[in-house]
């Protein structure tokens, strides 16, 4: 998507979560939102209003992790719990497999890891080895 088409579907949806809190809008959004971030599912003509931006935001989300869906859908898809699970390896200090994502997918998956590692603290990750060691779980 251009900027121009960018900024216009911030600023529609600004103008549209105000009515977030209409439970018929929120549903009708929430709706859309699904729908869009399945990259398989095809842009509809419209809608209604709350399912477009519902919609939109969603393939927004969806591209800023995965890459433009127009690029190809990777093999592999990046969520915000994947992104939370690559965060939380760096922060115990171990090491990933990026395997099977794409060039897009790994830099996005660098920039949670590398913040996990910067707040890596040694002494935290022997404590959990400690707790996980002393309920018989060991970590390979």
């Amino acid at each position: 998507m251009s900027l121009v088409l960018n900024w216009i579907i911030r600023y529609h949806n600004t103008i549209m979560m105000k009515n977030i809190f209409n439970p018929v809008y929120r549903q009708d959004y929430l709706e859309g939102y699904s729908v869009g971030l399945n990259p398989y599912s095809k842009e509809i003509d419209y809608q209604n209003d709350a399912y477009n931006s519902g919609f939109f935001q969603a393939r927004l989300d969806y591209e800023s992790k995965n890459g433009k869906i127009i690029n190809g859908i990777p093999q592999l898809i990046v969520t915000n719990k994947v992104l939370e699970d690559f965060l939380l390896a760096g922060m115990l200090g171990m090491s990933i497999n990026a395997d099977g994502y794409s060039a897009f997918q790994i830099e996005e998956i660098l920039k949670w890891y590398q913040s996990g590692v910067e707040k890596y603290d040694p002494n935290q990750s022997l404590y959990l080895l400690d707790i996980l060691e002393q309920n018989g779980i060991e970590i390979v």
